[in-house]
């Protein structure tokens, strides 16, 4: 039986901060499945903590003086994780220009950690299944079977039953993972550990920069508690050094925390100074912010066809024409060119084409087939998303021929992303 005075010997050997009955239960189970062999899955929302507990299994573990390899599964492109963990031979791709040992092997007596489990493709899954089963693997590009013996601990923030149901992974992989749950409860569930926890982060922040520490009155540790977090540690930490660097008055209460706690819950700290009023392009990303001006280009120009279509079959740009199509011209500055020329009276008809060798004369008539070009241009003037992304993926990738790694950074996503839109649009 695992005693109090021992959890808390845990939490001062490792750094856990907090008395939360929920955290004190997983460090009794992690201590006391370390020292057996059996596979752990930790399960937490991210931020929560759950490497410490697979650092915890470990260093309690007959393998502690054996390797420990942490190892984030979502953070290693699809193309090359097999590669990782596996190993591969010498020529058994591009660039594989020697033999190289994999995690699995390297870390042979050892414990290795799978962080975020449920990233992991369902190819790889196959792999690490017969590891966990058999202890056996084939590296890249060999048919030599190789023995391991590594202790597997797998940690996810995604819940693996519904990615089961969905077909992201693997149900056989999932209860062979499953063998020991540890759940890491959030920081909203933790009650008074919230306090602890911002006392800590302050006072570490005012060691490092010989500052007086924040205190917090009563009113305002309430309304921390009472935060859901959803950022969870990462989050409340940086809102200690934040308050902890801007704040003159070292006495906080509530009113002054309110305004370093964002309104829309979101795991960012809330931007002090600003005016609270949102942005149109706040939401957005870069590539976001492009193709809405692009689509605002597109209804510019659609409407600009109309304007011409309509000058057109009239003979030229009536009063109702101009007022029917006056949103087009009402960013245009006082001082251009049009608001020079602009006509004095609504009356006043301004010709569209001016034939500088007989101004009087009318407009010549355009057939119909112009017309009939002017309006199937608009309708062929696509810009689909999916068709624009695709277009920017080839010309990323001829531009740097077809290396993924460059085209990816250069198109500022990762090179698994890239790899899966190649897969999504048959990019040869």
């Amino acid at each position: 039986m695992i005693t109090s005075s021992e959890i808390q010997s845990i939490k001062q050997r490792f750094g856990i901060i907090g008395n939360s009955p929920l955290l004190n239960h997983a460090i009794q189970v992690a201590m006391q499945a370390s020292p057996t062999d059996m596979t752990v899955l930790i399960t937490g929302e991210s931020g929560s903590g759950k490497e410490s507990f697979s650092k915890i299994i470990h260093s309690l573990s007959l393998r502690k003086h054996g390797k420990f390899i942490a190892i984030n599964c979502g953070a290693i492109p699809e193309g090359t994780i097999d590669s990782e963990l596996f190993g591969h031979e010498k020529g058994s791709f591009t660039g594989a220009h020697e033999a190289r040992k994999g995690y699995f092997e390297v870390t042979d007596g050892g414990s290795i950690f799978l962080d975020e489990i449920g990233e992991m493709p369902l190819g790889t899954q196959a792999r690490l299944l017969r590891v966990l089963e058999n202890g056996e693997f084939i590296k890249v590009g060999s048919s030599k079977v190789l023995k391991t013996n590594v202790r597997v601990i797998a940690a996810t923030n995604v819940n693996l039953i519904k990615a089961v149901e969905k077909g992201e992974f693997r149900e056989d992989l999932y209860y062979r993972l499953n063998t020991v749950p540890i759940y890491v409860p959030p920081l909203r569930e933790r009650g008074d550990d919230v306090v602890m926890l911002f006392r800590k982060f302050t006072t570490d922040f005012s060691e490092r920069y010989k500052v007086k520490p924040i205190s917090l009155d009563d009113a305002a540790k309430k309304l921390l508690v009472k935060f859901p977090f959803p950022g969870n540690i990462r989050q409340l930490k940086n809102i200690a050094e934040q308050i902890s660097l801007l704040e003159e008055t070292r006495e906080v209460d509530a009113a002054t925390l309110s305004k370093y706690l964002p309104t829309d819950q979101s795991r960012l700290p809330a931007l002090t100074g600003s005016s609270g009023g949102s942005n149109e392009f706040s939401d957005f990303s870069e590539r976001e912010i492009l193709y809405k001006v692009l689509f605002d280009m597109k209804k510019d120009m659609n409407e600009l066809k109309k304007l011409v279509l309509e000058a057109f079959q009239s003979g030229g740009l009536t009063s109702n024409i101009m007022t029917k199509h006056q949103n087009l011209f009402d960013d245009l500055e006082p001082s251009s060119s049009f608001e020079e020329k602009k006509p004095a009276t609504p009356s006043t008809n301004m010709p569209l084409v001016i034939d500088h060798q007989n101004q009087n004369e009318e407009t010549e008539d355009y057939d119909d087939d112009t017309i009939e070009d002017i309006i199937h241009e608009e309708d062929d003037n696509s810009l689909s998303l999916e068709k624009k992304e695709k277009e920017m993926i080839l010309k990323a990738l001829r531009k740097h021929n077809n290396k993924r790694k460059y085209a990816a950074s250069d198109l500022g996503i990762s090179e698994r992303t890239l790899y899966r839109k190649i897969k999504q649009y048959d990019i040869e």
